[in-house]
């Protein structure tokens, strides 16, 4: 990493000294640029390194609201618009105990890049709030997402900001804050969310789209290996919705998914989750108050593996974490390279910590990044905001060809950044130069605001 990146990740690890999660995320992406950088005086000249790694703004507030017996919680609400150089900001909300202004800045700078690679013209953000929905009635739920969207309605809109459906909020969670968006607006800008029902302007796959777009990301780094999909085992991670993705898609071309895992432990079932009641199954568990995946262990009578996570514990060929950013470790990197398999692609945003990442590339095993890999979901939400915007409803055969011609060009534009700066065949360095020259152009092209 040449001096000057070095100075200024130094200096934005002065002025945000508690954001680990944030500076990793930056340093990750800059650290391919310097061939970039070099290329181009401009790039210094504008400072664009500088104004890309510092969120447009960040929103803070209040959110109260009750519980069944009458009793207020207050909880804090978040929305950092990172970066709307190529279009409105675009990016999920995530309601879970977990969340932090950190975490979200950290998954607004990778949603930039993100929804760059897609080539729709979507700025990234990220929000949500530390409020935990597991274990919370509907009503409770419906009260809290009033509440979150009372105070968020003044900050976005089909032009300016468009959330989306992240860990902790599904289709009923968008329902709620839209019911309330529409009273508060007196207007039905369906274009303000995406990842809605189809009654309101919805996308057909939206659910599915992260996997679906994961397993077609799979397929082109299968067939640069003149290799392919069926009868792999895939070690999945989490039961939501990019995890029934991948596994739905995945099964219907032969492949054998074969784990699932949430914050309790993880199941291994060797005869694979590929039947239509195994499948259907993580709806149903998602669905319940008090989820875990024991429910699958127990429906299925396959082993549960409590407090653990699947890396290199089982077989596998193929490994997929779908669940959250960290869930990865340098220890569990080790247990994949001595479990064998030869591909490794991230369906959720940065699940490796940098070490793993580094050991599991060091050994041989192909990797590519979430921005990249899990791009399908926020691209169907940007082919969502087309529908809304003409007034149509595509096919899911549409959807899906759409989502796959994106996919391919994410993977082709990778390659072909990494090849062009001396990476050689390196997807997550590819992935990250071609996300920045996107972002760089629009940044330099509009002056310096």
């Amino acid at each position: 990493m040449g001096e000057y990146i070095k100075q200024v990740l130094d200096d934005l690890r002065q002025r945000n000294p508690h954001e680990n999660e944030f500076l990793e995320a930056v340093a990750e992406v800059f650290s391919a640029l310097d061939p970039v950088i070099d290329s181009d005086p401009k790039y210094r000249r504008n400072a664009v390194l500088e104004r890309m790694s510092e969120p447009d703004r960040t929103i803070s507030f209040r959110v109260v609201w009750q519980d069944d017996e009458g009793k207020p919680h207050v909880n804090r609400g978040w929305r950092v618009q990172f970066n709307g150089a190529i279009g409105p900001y675009k990016g999920g909300l995530r309601f879970s105990e977990h969340v932090s202004l950190g975490t979200l800045k950290f998954l607004g700078f990778e949603q930039t890049f993100k929804n760059a690679l897609t080539g729709l013209p979507m700025g990234g953000g990220k929000g949500g709030s530390d409020f935990n929905p597991i274990g919370k009635s509907d009503s409770e739920i419906m009260r809290f997402c009033q509440a979150f969207m009372t105070e968020l309605y003044r900050h976005i809109g089909p032009d300016t900001d468009v959330p989306a459906g992240d860990i902790g909020v599904s289709a009923k969670e968008i329902g709620y804050l839209y019911g309330q968006y529409r009273r508060l607006t007196g207007a039905f800008q369906n274009g303000v969310l995406t990842g809605k029902d189809l009654s309101f302007g919805g996308s057909l796959l939206r659910p599915e789209a992260t996997g679906y777009g994961a397993v077609a990301y799979l397929q082109e780094v299968l067939k640069h290996e003149n290799d392919t999909l069926a009868g792999k085992r895939i070690a999945v991670s989490g039961y939501g919705n990019a995890a029934w993705g991948v596994i739905k898609k995945a099964a219907s071309l032969g492949a054998v998914p074969v784990t699932l895992s949430g914050r309790d432990g993880y199941i291994y079932d060797l005869d694979g989750i590929t039947t239509e009641e195994k499948i259907n199954s993580l709806l149903e568990i998602r669905a319940d108050r008090n989820r875990s995946v024991r429910m699958y262990a127990e429906r299925f009578h396959v082993p549960w593996f409590p407090d653990e996570r699947p890396w290199g514990r089982v077989k596998a060929d193929i490994w997929m974490p779908c669940a959250t950013q960290n869930e990865v470790s340098a220890e569990d990197a080790q247990r994949i390279v001595d479990a064998g398999g030869r591909y490794y692609l991230e369906v959720a945003n940065m699940p490796a910590e940098p070490d793993a990442l580094h050991i599991l590339q060091k050994n041989g095993l192909i990797c590519a990044p979430g921005k990249a890999v899990n791009a399908g979901g926020v691209a169907v939400s940007g082919l969502e905001m087309s529908q809304n915007a003409l007034r149509l409803s595509w096919t899911a055969e549409e959807v899906e060809t759409r989502l796959n011609t994106i996919m391919h060009n994410i993977y082709r534009d990778s390659v072909d950044a990494a090849e062009r700066y001396g990476f050689g065949y390196d997807l997550i360095k590819g992935a990250n130069i071609a996300g920045f020259l996107k972002v760089a152009e629009a940044m330099i092209k509009q002056g310096l605001i």
